[in-house]
């Protein structure tokens, strides 16, 4: 934390002293801890995912459903030892899994805690993120982490740059989805149906831009393999009233033609997953950042 390459962003900070591109000090920050049951269906198939939602952000996307953590940086600090207690917690009540949720700028933070517990622990930690990783950050989560769950948000350098302030993203992030997948090898599940080893990639439907979201399905078929590999093709974009009048086209919902180009082309593909009706374009679906858990 006294030199901080975490992430892609490279800010070189001193985290002890001073806040990276993420928004992030030295200190663990927590926004909400509970049982999740809106993820795919074999992430929360039973009880749900045991979702801790980590405050700041390495992206800081325009449209973020999660904008009070993400860009607000609403949250509670916590000791590495909370964070142990935190994720046993979770464990007691029945989780699914451990799902973090916007790691990266806490991975030595939560690595730690995971040191602490892992002899206690027999659910799957799930590594829940926007996809902008570097491959050394991944390296590090070899043994702490069974389930991969990237974001790919952008193939076009010129949205990523719009929108996330990230012209590098598509390159940066399908190498770390290829380091992931390596990493975590073929798709396992339980007897349940539940997935306890593997890769999903996530990917939200954007207003106005579904020939990009088709490039990233292109991308998914030719580099990786059904075996490794489960895609969510998301349509719950919400356009909040806190994104700028300087992205109109980002003020308007997904339309079903959108959505479905996207999803048919991916069908064509072979690709399989998970898709998602209208009804999840709202926001009764963003958790209450409420401290919950913490």
């Amino acid at each position: 934390m006294s030199e901080c390459y975490l992430c892609p962003r490279k800010c070189g900070v001193d985290r002890t002293k001073n806040t990276g591109f993420c928004g992030a000090g030295a200190d663990t920050v927590v926004a909400r801890a509970s049982l999740h049951k809106w993820e795919e269906p074999c992430i929360s198939y039973k009880n749900g995912a045991g979702t801790v939602f980590f405050s700041g952000c390495n992206l800081h996307c325009c449209f973020c459903q999660n904008n009070k953590i993400s860009n607000e940086l609403f949250g509670k600090k916590v000791s590495t030892e909370k964070l142990a207690d935190i994720f046993l917690s979770l464990q007691d009540m029945g989780a699914d899994n451990i799902d973090l949720v916007t790691p990266t700028h806490f991975v030595p933070n939560i690595i730690n805690a995971l040191d602490k517990i892992r002899h206690r622990l027999v659910i799957p930690v799930v590594y829940n993120c926007g996809g902008y990783e570097l491959t050394e950050t991944i390296d590090m989560l070899d043994g702490y982490v069974d389930i991969y769950l990237p974001d790919i948000k952008y193939f076009s350098s010129d949205i990523s740059q719009k929108y996330s302030n990230a012209s590098d993203y598509f390159d940066i992030t399908s190498k770390a989805v290829l380091a992931m997948i390596r990493q975590i090898g073929k798709l396992c599940y339980n007897d349940e149906g539940g997935l306890i080893k593997g890769t999903i990639i996530r990917h939200m439907v954007l207003p106005s831009h579904r020939h990009d979201s088709m490039k990233i399905m292109d991308w998914i078929s030719g580099s990786t393999s059904k075996d490794e590999v489960l895609v969510s093709i998301m349509n719950q974009y919400t356009p909040f009233d806190f994104i700028s009048d300087e992205y109109k086209e980002l003020k308007r919902r997904v339309t079903k033609m959108e959505y479905n180009t996207v999803v048919d082309h991916a069908a064509q593909l072979g690709i399989n997953g998970f898709t998602q009706q209208k009804s999840s374009s709202s926001e009764k679906y963003v958790p209450e950042f409420d401290l919950t858990g913490i």
